[in-house]
């Protein structure tokens, strides 16, 4: 895509993801990579009312350019877009929403204490659906950090190299009592992915919290009749 056409793209996802929910208020953002730097939500913007003109555009040092400031994530999706990069060189947009039922997942005691704990760390949700594992796969459940905190940064940084180490190449992280990040190759690609996220979370929801996941022979199965990389 080129700028103008990502610009228009940002604007749009915003605003669907706004009419239908997933964000509200002022909160989320939404970035792409650009080949000579990036697009961001401003701060405080309003995702169902963006502007194409007022997008902050920074250079790839992460100086901006032009437009709104920019949303203090930046230094989370420039990390993930680097990380990113080893694993999937087509990585060209996040996408960060307060999404309420992967938030709501994360606040609930009994919940925790059945989350699934894999030899890579804490994951938000089991293998519940096969759509989910196809679509999203693992979601790494990162600790809590303040809004816009450096360590919230390196966190999933690091989650990205230690599945991606590991023949895993994660698309999605979860940040605990904030909201679900999502990547992908452009903004529709990666809001089809929080979208599947978070209606997972809300199946999981509704049942209480107590759901089975798919066996390892069914998981198996998904991978060999359509490539999913769980």
């Amino acid at each position: 895509m080129t700028e103008s056409e990502s610009r228009e793209e940002i604007c749009r996802v915003g605003k669907s993801l706004f009419d239908r929910g997933y964000v509200h208020a002022t909160a989320g953002n939404i970035s792409v990579r650009l080949d000579d730097g990036f697009l961001i939500t401003p701060t405080d913007a309003c995702l169902g009312n963006l502007d194409p003109a007022r997008l902050a555009r920074l250079g790839t040092d992460g100086l901006q350019q032009s437009g709104d400031k920019a949303s203090k994530t930046i230094a989370l999706h420039s990390q993930i877009y680097k990380a990113a990069a080893a694993y999937e060189a087509e990585t060209r947009c996040v996408i960060h929403t307060h999404s309420t039922h992967c938030v709501s997942l994360t606040l609930s005691l009994p919940y925790q204490r059945t989350l699934p704990r894999t030899a890579l760390g804490p994951e938000l949700l089991r293998a519940v659906t096969p759509y989910f594992v196809m679509k999203v796969g693992h979601v790494p459940l990162i600790p809590y950090y303040r809004p816009g905190a450096v360590q919230a940064a390196d966190a999933v940084a690091d989650a990205i190299h230690r599945y991606g180490q590991r023949g895993i190449n994660i698309r999605a992280a979860m940040l605990s009592r904030l909201g679900p990040n999502v990547w992908h190759s452009t903004p529709a690609a990666a809001m089809a992915t929080l979208e599947e996220l978070e209606e997972t979370a809300r199946l999981v929801c509704l049942n209480a919290s107590m759901v089975d996941g798919l066996t390892d022979l069914q998981i198996n199965e998904l991978r060999q009749t359509f490539g999913a990389k769980w």
